[in-house]
């Protein structure tokens, strides 16, 4: 298992686990951000922030730390 900013560009995983404050943790799950969803980074800045990923059918834009909250499952 690893968090989200730690993927590479193609990479497809899973939503294991949601961490952070109540504040960050709310805004990750009002996002779409639950456990078991699919995520796929698409791009990342050159100094690894913001992420631009896909999930549930749209892209999203989160910030390197907002990544490092997400703890990730390898596809399978």
């Amino acid at each position: 298992m690893k968090k989200l900013s730690e993927f590479f560009i193609g990479e497809i995983g899973y939503v294991k686990k949601v961490y952070g404050e109540n504040r960050i943790k709310r805004r990750l799950f009002d996002m779409g951000i639950t456990p078991g969803t699919q995520i796929f980074l698409r791009k990342k800045a050159p100094l690894g922030d913001p992420l631009e990923i896909t999930l549930r059918g749209y892209e999203l834009t989160l910030r390197k730390t907002e990544a490092e909250c997400i703890e990730m499952e390898d596809k399978a």
